[in-house]
């Protein structure tokens, strides 16, 4: 048997959590090794739809240390621009990211935490879990959803609306990828967008910078959530197909073979039916306790074994944490309660 590789700190995730706390963890002096499970630099960025842009200009989507260059015509970058700055940002800081290695799971003992991956073993005083959300896309089991004969994805299969032109589809989600894919099709498809309450839009002159300030606010305990003020960024094409119709219906009761029919009788004949219907997070086996599929959390740190420390999942492990600008702040607490733990 190969013997284990020995590491102070290990990450598990190199999409923009990990790289954060690679940052913060060379500053600090530790010993560490970030595991990727994709081939190329650029976590979930290298994945999502043609037609994405930042809710926030380059000057406010930057990791910490390095400021993200301006993408040239475009006021809010792309995401292939935020793929090119990732693996800038990787390189630059010389970051050690073994790709691609996947984490099977994680053996918790006195002596330290034994990782087990498809690079073989590793042995780590922490750990800290950065793998995101989008290696578990969640769809509801509608009623009829296997009925349907039409054409079914996921946001993480959604790519751009070209394969729907002249298509009558069905877009489900309230919040912003359900609001973006809906109006990225509305220009080439006859779109029904439904969710499950009625779509709440952030006022139009709220962008990332805004949300970021707010989410500051919340770790200072003095202000509105997000989630008081709205679920959905009106970005520039969201508030264009808004204007030229695009409206929120009901949620339907069931699918049937030919497109969804609501308990009033409606019926709505369609192609295709995308489910913008979010994430699960994507977490290696520990042995740790999970409420609702989350592992109990004091800031970032397990309440049961504060050895490991869990990044970049959303409000769950710290406000704005899943942003490119707000993971920072997580991640550099994170790396401090680690250092505290080797000394």
């Amino acid at each position: 048997m190969t013997e284990a590789r020995r590491t102070q700190v290990l990450v598990i995730g190199g999409g923009q959590a990990g790289l954060a706390a690679g940052y913060y963890l060379r500053r600090a002096g530790l010993d560490f090794a970030i595991l990727d499970g994709a081939t190329a630099p650029g976590g979930a960025w290298q994945h999502y739809w043609d037609s994405l842009r930042l809710f926030s200009p380059a000057g406010y989507s930057a990791l910490p240390g390095r400021p993200m260059p301006q993408q040239a015509g475009q006021a809010y970058p792309d995401a292939t621009h935020v793929v090119s700055y990732l693996a800038e940002y990787e390189k630059r800081y010389e970051l050690p990211v073994h790709r691609p290695a996947w984490a099977e799971r994680v053996d918790r003992t006195e002596g330290g935490l034994f990782t087990r991956t498809s690079l073989g073993d590793w042995h780590s005083d922490a750990l800290i879990l950065a793998t995101g959300n989008w290696e578990r896309p969640f769809v509801p089991a509608a009623p009829g959803r296997r009925e349907f004969t039409g054409r079914q994805l996921h946001t993480y299969g959604y790519r751009s609306a070209a394969g729907f032109a002249g298509q009558r589809v069905v877009v489900v989600g309230g919040g912003n990828s359900g609001a973006q894919i809906a109006a990225d099709l509305h220009r080439v498809a006859t779109v029904r967008w439904v969710t499950q309450r009625t779509a709440r839009f952030l006022p139009d002159d709220i962008d990332g910078r805004a949300l970021f300030e707010i989410a500051t606010r919340r770790v200072q305990d003095d202000g509105p959530r997000i989630s008081d003020l709205g679920d959905i960024v009106a970005t520039a094409p969201v508030r264009a197909a808004r204007a030229a119709g695009l409206t929120a219906h009901p949620m339907f009761a069931r699918l049937t073979a030919t497109g969804p029919a609501w308990s009033d009788g409606t019926t709505w004949p369609a192609d295709a039916v995308i489910w913008c219907t979010g994430f699960r997070p994507h977490l290696v086996p520990t042995g740790l306790r999970r409420t609702r599929g989350r592992i109990p959390v004091d800031g970032t740190r397990a309440v049961e074994d504060g050895r490991i420390h869990l990044l970049g999942y959303g409000d769950w492990t710290g406000p704005a944490s899943a942003t490119l600008i707000g993971v920072g702040r997580t991640a550099r607490t994170a790396v401090e309660q680690i250092r505290a733990l080797a000394t």
